[in-house]
């Protein structure tokens, strides 16, 4: 299930990081006009954003503990 867990957020990631590089390339280019421009930018800051978003979500699942199930056996403490 993890590993699961971590191709979705890979694909997500992929796709933002490939939009992000599209965006970035039409900054580059330098003939957008300024109104132009600032929609790139605005795009970059919200791709960005997104991609902090789905790495956030993957990392706390990742440190929860699991739920204790029934009939589940607490493992000893290490000495």
């Amino acid at each position: 299930m993890a590993l699961a867990s971590l191709e979705a957020v890979t694909e997500v990631l992929e796709e933002l990081r490939a939009r992000l590089h599209e965006a970035a390339s039409g900054l580059r280019s330098g003939d957008a006009e300024p109104d132009l421009t600032l929609a790139l930018i605005e795009d970059c800051a919200r791709l960005a954003s997104e991609a902090a978003a789905a790495v956030d979500t993957q990392v706390r699942a990742a440190l929860e503990p699991l739920p204790d199930l029934p009939g589940q056996l607490p493992l000893p403490a290490s000495p």
